[in-house]
């Protein structure tokens, strides 16, 4: 080991002991072995310009783990987060703490995509035009108004009385396509420049993996600017890179893009060029043509690979109008594009927009990547998607140059301590892989409990009897529970049965359902309830912290299995089997198990959380492969006794009792 090495080993040590600066600083601290090897490891990989995946179970500490040595030694950091919410909390919370903590003289940035500031020239515009569809825009117009005047950032999370899904943002915020750029007027105040230019000088940049791959791919003035000077990358909740990878690696056209490029145009040509000819007339054809696209596929929303769809479907007709009317309307814009940069603008839209489709129809060529080319049709737009078939060479490309440290960490990377599912998405290796614990003692704090009797998970009355089986654990637990549904249409159905049984006995658990706020209204109204009852899907999996009490019982209706007619994962799997691989044991299996942990992962989140995990599917002990799901779980005591779980809530300073529980290899 060198001296260099020898002497970060003992300041880290230092700093994470029990009488170190964080022992000092931050209330509660207490030191835990697994983030301080952590954190050295972090710290070897920054020394070494070397990758790290670092799995940190819940507990560990793990944003510690790796801010203490990136602000210390990492020179410039790239630090990306699965979420805005996580974004945020590592820009206002965690990192300012550190940075107090060790006294660490770095600059720190914030940096979203652009539709998370306000923009200057679009809100004047909504201003000016009165655009406006309810006396609630009108309401939110007059606030973000005034923030635009008196804030620094233009970051609309800190606007926190317009609601993040108004539909005024949408007016008052840019995209990449109609941004107007060094043409714009504003573009010296502009909220994106300041955010992009602070950003270029901070020594610590926040991000997220949107941002990250959207930029990367696109070119644009933000990731692709900083990366070459960054010394030290850091993905958090790294769980989810290779589906944004996959997003942003690929390229989509949607009519909704070709819906507002028509009024955009509309506006403009009435602004600059009134006089040039009727604009309805001009526009109107592009607008049809693009609903008539989205009604060729029907009215089901559905996923489909384009190779499902027969040379004599009406789509194919249907995208050769589109075509005819965008290359229609570009020629008109291009006469008129020297009347104004706005027209300019939608002209240069139109061009890339006709170029998106001409690739998507066009396929592969020999010499690129495999793609898939598949559709998206939602109630009221239609998105044409390619994608590639595997991201791990594109992604390693984009690794290549500059050598630097590369950091991949989170709770939910490895199926029972194997990375090669994780890896192998991403062209990473194994090799680089360690997995710290969780601190917590899962044997006293919690219990998984599997029922017995339930139907098989796709007869029709399967939910039904998911509720049947949760609702003693409900009633026991005092409400305080999550229902984690793998479907929308599970959510609504569980939904009403639960509502139904508190009903029908009188229960005073208040009831909160996805979709009937946002999810940050929704978790706020879950803690300040303390006996509530929250059902939800996908997005209450993962990314949501309730420590205490507020939460003593998660509830999971099946294993969380990728519908397999998905078009992209239907891919994935036949390029699997074709190379002699198992796509359910190789794939299917491993995504299942990361999400499942992920789900489990809300129950435990403190030393003094306790709590009752229900996972409620029968393939868990009926199939072959249902013993390496629950081993990878944390190592709660098991059982299939009701009784025995629903006594675990009567015992707040205990063990549970032992009766027909187990911590042995078979599930009892």
């Amino acid at each position: 080991m060198s001296s260099i090495a020898s002497d970060r080993r003992a300041a880290l040590a230092g700093i994470f002991s029990d009488r170190g600066a964080l022992a000092a600083h931050v209330s509660g601290y207490r030191p835990r072995d697994g983030q301080i090897e952590m954190a050295e490891a972090v710290a070897d990989a920054i020394d070494g310009c070397r990758t790290l995946i670092a799995e940190a179970g819940t507990g560990t500490g793990k944003t510690f783990a790796y801010l203490v040595p990136a602000l210390l030694w990492g020179g410039k950091v790239i630090v990306s987060t699965g979420t805005k919410t996580l974004q945020d909390q590592l820009f206002r919370k965690d990192i300012p703490t550190v940075r107090a903590v060790l006294q660490a003289p770095v600059t720190v940035a914030l940096l979203k995509g652009r539709a998370n500031y306000v923009c200057h020239e679009y809100l004047g515009r909504t201003q000016e035009n009165g655009r406006l569809t309810s006396r609630q825009d009108a309401v939110h117009l007059r606030s973000i108004v005034r923030f635009a005047q008196s804030t620094g950032s233009g970051d609309r999370a800190e606007l926190a009385e317009v609601p993040e899904q108004a539909p005024i943002w949408n007016l008052v915020t840019s995209t990449r396509d109609n941004c107007l750029g060094v043409e714009c007027a504003h573009y010296r105040e502009c909220f994106v420049m300041k955010a992009r230019r602070a950003a270029q000088e901070a020594d610590v940049v926040v991000v997220n993996h949107h941002l990250f791959f959207a930029d990367l791919v696109l070119r644009d003035e933000g990731i692709t600017d900083l990366l070459p000077t960054a010394n030290t990358v850091v993905f958090d909740e790294a769980h989810q890179l290779p589906e944004t990878a996959t997003l942003f690696f690929g390229e989509t056209v949607s009519t909704a893009q070709l819906m507002e490029l028509a009024r955009d145009v509309l506006a403009e040509g009435h602004a600059h060029a009134r006089d040039a000819m009727t604009w309805v007339d001009a526009t109107s054809p592009l607008e049809k043509a693009a609903r008539d696209l989205r009604l060729s596929l029907g009215m089901q929303v559905q996923r489909i690979n384009v190779g499902q769809l027969p040379p004599s479907a009406p789509f194919h007709a249907a995208l050769v109008d589109v075509e005819r009317a965008l290359s229609t309307l570009t020629a008109i814009l291009e006469r008129q594009a020297e009347r104004a940069e706005t027209l300019e603008q939608c002209w240069r839209r139109a061009l890339q927009l006709s170029e998106r489709i001409a690739r998507w129809r066009q396929g592969d060529d020999e010499t690129a990547a495999p793609t898939i080319r598949w559709l998206e049709a939602f109630t009221s737009a239609l998105q044409l998607h390619r994608t590639p078939l595997s991201v791990a060479e594109v992604f390693n490309r984009e690794r290549e140059g500059t050598p630097r440290a590369w950091i991949f960490t989170s709770a939910t990377l490895a199926v029972k301590d194997d990375f090669d599912h994780f890896t192998a998405q991403l062209g990473l290796s194994s090799r680089d892989a360690r997995s710290w614990p969780s601190p917590f003692d899962y044997s006293k704090q919690g219990l998984l409990y599997l029922p017995e009797g339930l139907p098989d998970p796709l007869s029709s009355h399967y939910t039904a009897a998911v509720v049947d089986a949760a609702w003693p654990l409900i009633r026991a637990a005092g409400g305080r529970t999550f229902v984690l549904c793998t479907t929308l249409r599970a959510v609504r159905a569980a939904g009403d049965l639960v509502r139904g049984r508190i009903e029908a006995e009188g229960r005073d658990f208040p009831l909160l359902l996805q979709g009937e706020g946002s999810r940050s209204e929704l978790l706020e109204r879950f803690r300040r309830a303390g006996n509530a009852v929250l059902v939800g899907s996908q997005s209450f999996w993962e990314g949501i912290d309730v420590r205490g009490r507020a939460l003593s019982l998660v509830v999971i209706d099946k294993l969380p299995f990728a519908p397999p007619d998905d078009p992209v994962l239907a891919a994935r799997l036949d390029a699997l089997a074709k190379r002699g691989g198992n796509p359910f044991m190789d794939h299917q299996l491993p995504t299942a198990v990361i999400s499942l942990k992920q789900g489990a992962g809300r129950l435990i989140r403190d030393e003094t959380d306790r709590g009752v995990l229900m996972i409620c599917d029968p393939r868990l002990v009926t199939k072959p492969y249902g013993r390496r799901i629950w081993q990878s779980l944390p190592p709660f005591r098991r059982t299939r006794d009701e009784v025995v779980a629903t006594a675990f809530f009567d015992q707040p300073d205990a063990e549970p009792a032992v009766t027909r529980t187990s911590t042995t290899d078979s599930f009892p």
